[in-house]
This record gives structure tokens, sequence and C-alpha cells, in this order.
């Protein structure tokens, strides 16, 4: 495909900007009430990776927003291994078992009614988000290694 017209359609492409913040708000809202509804912080972390996919995907190359890069993504997977590891040690300091509540829990129904769960979704989504993109950068690469050797490039 030409290098000035990389990715998909204009009407694919318009679809996209209206689009792609409306699933990533959705994804935020599927892990800040994933203790009240079904969801949490997997399932928020799919769809927030899915709508950074989505860009690339109507956009190719010429992405209009700067999506993040392999070095960030790995400092996400990262943080949010080490926020879920640190939330459970967190506990155990508090004389209780690992990754058990040890904040007050609230009114039931209510958005801050769930101790550390919101914390562990917001951790499980920051892992789920950056490890979901960085497949789809992985899988990318592969794509382009074999277009490569059919070509007869290096």
């Amino acid at each position: 495909m030409n290098e000035k017209h990389s990715g998909m359609t204009l009407i694919v492409k318009t679809i996209t900007r209206f689009t792609v913040w409306l699933i990533l708000l959705y994804g935020i809202f599927l892990m800040i009430h994933g203790h009240l509804t079904p969801g949490g912080g997997f399932v928020g972390g799919l769809v927030v990776a899915l709508s950074f996919i989505h860009i690339k995907l109507a956009f190719g190359k010429e992405s209009p927003i700067k999506l993040p890069g392999k070095r960030f993504l790995h400092v996400l997977d990262s943080s949010g291994a080490l926020l879920y590891l640190g939330i459970g040690v967190a506990a155990f300091f508090a004389g209780l078992p690992f990754l058990s509540n040890f904040l007050p829990k609230g009114k039931l129904f209510e958005l801050f009614s769930a101790g550390t769960i919101p914390m562990l979704n917001f951790a499980i989504m920051l892992k789920v988000g950056a490890a979901i993109s960085l497949v789809f950068i992985a899988l990318n690469l592969f794509e382009r290694e074999e277009d490569k050797e059919k070509s007869g490039e290096e």
C-alpha cells in the first residue's frame, strides 16, 4: 500500500476518530465499576488496549496521536505487577493475609465500597492493557519480517 494512503478508508478513519475515545472511556468505566457490575481490571485492560489497537489498524503509520512505545508499555506492564504485589504486601504489613482488604469498605453499592479491590482492578488493568498492546506490537513485527522475506529483502 502507498505510504501516503496507509491504513483504511476515510470512512473508517473518521468513525475511528469518534469511537476510539468512547471505547477508551468504556474500558476505564469497566475497570472502575468492576466490583459492582460485571467487568473489572482484566476486561477494562482489554478494552483500553483494543482502543489503541483500533487506532493503529485504522490509520496505519499515519496515526493522529502518538501511541505508546514498547519501552513505555514495558514500564506500564511492570508497574501494574508491582502495584498488585505492593497492595498484597501492604496487607501483610497490616497484619492480614496477603491481598486481604486493609481499607474501610464504605457503604454497599457505592463506587468506593470495596476497599482495595478498585486498586487491584487498576493494577490488573495496567498489566493486561500493556501486555495486550505488546502482543499486538510483536505480532506486527512478525508480519513485517514475513513481508520482507516474501519480497526478498533481509
